[in-house]
């Protein structure tokens, strides 16, 4: 068996499949599934070289490096062989849309499920551009007392929708707590990741 290794944790077996071994990309933030393609060495060697994800295009018999035209890049992230090394998944952060459809991705457009994770980043920025007019910069240069009464307000109000029957209100309560717990985690140093981790721990 032939293998190329890139990396302590990156082996890849090219002989398996003829030189070429299936892509599956995958957003970093969401988590969601983009799109799949292959890649041969050369492809994951001009992809580590460049940061951006490059495939082995078998239609067209040459590299080919998605966003060359449209200009909607694949920025990797990360890459990790599977257990066999004859498949690889690509973390990306993808600059627009991914399928030539213009969805979202080559599977329809992206649900609701994961943004949690994008809404992490999106606060991250409005803190560190200090946008004008920003709620989010606002309450977080008020310091950690600021964004812990609030966090507490909301826990309050939700409490409070929960015992009536308008499910709406309560909805969006859950939605305006869950946003500023999230606040309160960046204020202390931590993520919703950290927090994955220690119920995963728990769960064993």
């Amino acid at each position: 068996m032939q293998e190329t290794r890139y990396s302590s944790a990156l082996t890849v077996d090219w002989a398996k499949m003829d030189g070429l071994v299936p892509a599956i990309i995958q957003d970093a933030t969401t988590k969601d599934i983009l799109m799949q393609g292959y890649m041969n060495e050369a492809a994951l060697d001009e992809t580590l070289e460049t940061e951006k994800v490059t495939f082995f295009s078998r239609s067209k018999q040459r590299l080919w490096t998605k966003g060359e035209t449209s200009g909607n890049y694949l920025r990797l992230v990360s890459i990790k062989s599977d257990c066999d090394h004859d498949s690889l998944i690509i973390q990306v952060n993808p600059v627009g849309p991914v399928c030539h459809t213009g969805s979202d991705t080559c599977f329809g457009n992206r649900t609701a499920k994961g943004f949690v994770y994008r809404l992490q980043e999106i606060q991250a920025e409005r803190v560190d551009s200090n946008a004008e007019g920003s709620y989010t910069r606002a309450l977080w240069d008020k310091g950690m007392n600021k964004v812990a009464q609030k966090v507490g307000e909301e826990a309050v109000e939700l409490v409070i929708e929960a015992k009536d029957e308008n499910l709406d209100l309560f909805e969006n309560e859950a939605a305006d707590l869950l946003y500023h717990y999230l606040l309160l985690l960046r204020k202390k140093g931590s993520s919703l990741e950290r927090i994955e981790e220690i119920l995963l721990e728990r769960s064993r």
